[in-house]
């Protein structure tokens, strides 16, 4: 593996009595996306934070690999999208942004071009001279999209960046951001929404309790957890679908049933024990989805703890 351009090892930060994380490394490599999950709280903010130099860790180190540069964030190299709107709601989208470009060291003509470019982008061009304050939810996070990245980050971390987006916009900025990947930015992700980030991260970082309890590639993780999902449309009765074999559990709705295989069983030889009398209109066999991987690892870690 080339050195990454994110390197991060052994950080720790305490407040007060909380140790808000406790000894995370990870790193995220050029032309890849990692996807930094958890629960509320989970540590995922501080974490953030300490990477972009707002907080110092108290322990372990961040390291940025960049162009032979190695040591402390290069800010002009970096791009963030934060949780939090960070925009000047008087100024127009078109000199906001440029200003945000700037400080990140390009010349203003330059900005005001590039700018343009990922307005046209982003369906935003005939909105470049209003003020941010009049764009709704959906475009204001677009704009502050483009402010993270004008600037052509090396480094390009994206904390719940489908905020506010309806889905059209969603695949709009899902494409976005594997462009940016195929670019070579190494792009550290953090969302809420399961699904988007089981279509767009290579790997996965899950932590909780500011811990590491999941790390690694997503189908290496989705093997990891053995049982495979079958989800079916069918006519007919189903109640013998729980006693054909390898079926753990069972979950009937209507015509739709959705069943989780045991680790061992096969699915070839799920599908045809089923019943010849069941007519099956739809059939889905599949690994469990990283939602549930989320669901069921965040569980056992509180069960355990307690």
């Amino acid at each position: 593996m080339t050195q990454p351009v994110l390197e991060v090892t052994s950080i720790s930060k305490q407040f007060e009595s909380v140790r808000a994380v406790d000894g995370v490394s990870f790193d995220v490599g050029r032309g890849e996306i990692l996807g930094y999950l958890g629960p509320n709280g989970a540590g995922k903010t501080t974490s953030i934070r300490m990477i972009l130099g707002i907080f110092q860790p108290d322990e372990g180190e961040i390291r940025i690999h960049i162009d032979g540069h190695s040591g402390r964030l290069l800010k002009e190299r970096t791009g963030y999208l934060p949780e939090e709107r960070g925009l000047y709601a008087d100024a127009t989208v078109l000199d906001a942004l440029a200003y945000f470009a700037e400080l990140k060291g390009m010349r203003r003509a330059d900005a005001r071009q590039r700018v343009i470019q990922w307005l046209g982008r982003l369906d935003l061009l005939d909105w470049q001279n209003k003020k941010v304050e009049k764009l709704s939810k959906g475009m204001q996070q677009k704009v502050q999209f483009i402010a993270a990245v004008a600037h052509k980050p090396d480094l390009l971390v994206l904390d719940e960046p489908f905020s506010g987006l309806d889905p059209v916009h969603q695949d709009l900025m899902k494409d976005v951001i594997r462009e940016l990947r195929d670019g070579g930015a190494a792009i550290m992700l953090s969302a809420h929404q399961m699904n988007q980030v089981e279509e767009l991260c290579d790997r996965i970082f899950l932590i909780h309790h500011g811990r590491r309890v999941l790390y690694g590639r997503l189908d290496d993780i989705k093997a990891a957890h053995g049982e495979h999902v079958v989800r079916l449309r069918f006519e007919g009765t189903a109640e013998g679908l729980a006693n054909l074999p390898g079926v753990a559990e069972l979950s009937i709705q209507g015509d739709r049933a959705s069943l989780r295989l045991e680790r061992n069983a096969s699915p070839d030889v799920f599908v045809r024990s089923l019943p010849a009398a069941l007519t099956i209109r739809e059939i889905v066999v599949t690994r469990p989805p990283l939602h549930d991987i989320f669901v069921r690892t965040i569980g056992r870690e509180d069960n355990e703890a307690a």
